[in-house]
């Protein structure tokens, strides 16, 4: 049956979840790597990219600027950036996502002069920019602002060693593209390690750049001064769904196999999630969680409540605090979650409050959850795209209906995730937002 189109999803919670749930592509990797293909002018094929809003609208900003884009189905897409034009980059689309700055780096590197609009994309705190600044004037380019748009030029960019002031996922992909055909050497020190900034660089090896380093906060780019070469690639499995899967798993009773995990992304997330209770087998490549397994907070030695924070890879993710506090308030014991990084991401709890849970808001970063807490359905909005999946796994461990509105949110990084979750037996359908008094 073909569900409505909808910004709204009608969630039946307390089913037991059980089968297989295979992850997605990368979006955090997808969207760099679809950038990537400004650094050349011959044919690039891309597979495994999640079918989400956000690559969705990358594609059409590409599209914008001129790159030739054919879909080859399942995920699969030929691009060709033969012939751009950055003057025709379609200023809605750009302000719509985070990710439109990632065509800077790109596009200054290729045809020296550039204007973006500001970048759209979660209100999560301040997310400044002035990092990918600093970076482009250091390799000679003029940054300012010019009716309202970011503006870059520069005659032609010149490696060198840069000090990120901050270890930024997208400030290190903009400056791992531009150096790549940049003029000399660039050593990018303080660089974020982060998985999808590890697939981007292996991205831009396969397309010839000369890149060592990878994986850890020194990355070091001879440039070719030229532009790369064409390439055929995978993009990675999504290492935040799997961390989001593996808590929502956990919650909802159950048993869940998500196959071909990459064995160097569970560790950081583990390390988080383990001092909630989850415990995870990992089998041949595949994760399997035991959602009927009670969880209990693991007391820090001594006794002392457990903090779980957020930090730089392989630090436990920022994208996966929204979901910490969902488990957290199934999981008997009390935790302290600290979002360190973003001082909005937690503006949700007081809807998991109306849930019925007990948590006490310490501070804009900071929040105590005690559990467990039998949550019941409510109605609410997703403000974001982690904190969207945080509020469905809420609602599918609850009791009775919850109404999900603003679900446009979650649907930008997560692909057919209703399917997806349907199949499991969760119960989840979409339709018009019109009952209100549901």
């Amino acid at each position: 049956m073909t569900l409505p189109s909808s910004d709204t999803y009608f969630v039946e919670g307390g089913k037991p979840l059980s089968g297989v749930l295979s992850p997605s592509g990368s979006k955090n990797a997808a969207l760099p790597i679809l950038s990537s293909c400004i650094l050349s002018d011959q044919d690039i094929v891309l597979h495994n990219l999640p079918q989400i809003r956000d690559v969705n609208a990358m594609l059409s900003l590409l599209e914008s600027i001129g790159v030739k884009i054919s879909a080859l189905g399942g995920g699969s897409y030929k691009l060709n950036a033969a012939s751009i034009n950055p003057d025709s980059i379609e200023e809605d689309l750009c302000r719509s996502i985070r990710a439109s700055i990632l065509l800077a780096g790109p596009l200054v590197a290729r045809t020296g002069s550039v204007q973006l609009p500001p970048p759209g994309g979660d209100v999560i705190g301040r997310r400044r920019l002035d990092t990918h600044f600093l970076f482009l004037e250091q390799m000679g380019a003029e940054v300012g602002l010019v009716d309202r748009k970011l503006s870059f030029k520069a005659k032609k960019l010149k490696g060198r060693p840069i000090l990120l002031d901050e270890p930024s996922v997208t400030a290190t992909e903009n400056a791992l593209m531009a150096a790549t055909i940049a003029e000399g050497e660039t050593v990018i020190y303080n660089s974020a390690c982060e998985p999808n900034v590890q697939d981007l660089a292996k991205m831009l090896v396969s397309m010839g750049a000369l890149i060592t380093g990878i994986g850890t906060n020194r990355i070091h780019i001879t440039g070719r001064n030229h532009l790369l070469e064409g390439t055929e690639y995978t993009i990675a499995p999504d290492h935040i769904e799997i961390g989001s899967f593996i808590g929502l798993a956990a919650c909802c009773g159950g048993r869940v196999i998500i196959p071909g995990v990459p064995e160097h992304i569970i560790q950081p997330t583990m390390n988080g999630f383990s001092k909630l209770g989850i415990t995870i087998e990992i089998k041949e490549g595949s994760v399997i969680i035991d959602g009927s397994r009670t969880l209990e907070v693991q007391p820090d030695r001594g006794g002392s409540i457990p903090t779980v924070y957020d930090a730089p890879w392989p630090g436990f993710s920022p994208d996966l605090t929204s979901t910490a506090v969902v488990v957290a308030t199934q999981s008997s014991g009390t935790s302290l979650i600290f979002e360190k990084m973003f001082e909005s991401r937690l503006f949700f709890v007081d809807k998991l409050v109306a849930m019925g849970a007990s948590i006490i808001q310490c501070d804009p970063h900071r929040v105590v959850v005690s559990g467990p807490s039998r949550l019941r359905g409510t109605n609410v909005s997703s403000p974001d795209i982690r904190a969207g999946m945080a509020l469905l796994t809420a609602a599918l461990c609850a009791e009775g209906i919850s109404i999900i509105r603003n679900v446009h949110q979650i649907e930008r990084g997560y692909e057919n995730l209703v399917s997806r979750l349907n199949k499991l037996g969760a119960s989840i359908t979409i339709g018009p937002s019109c009952s209100d008094n549901l």
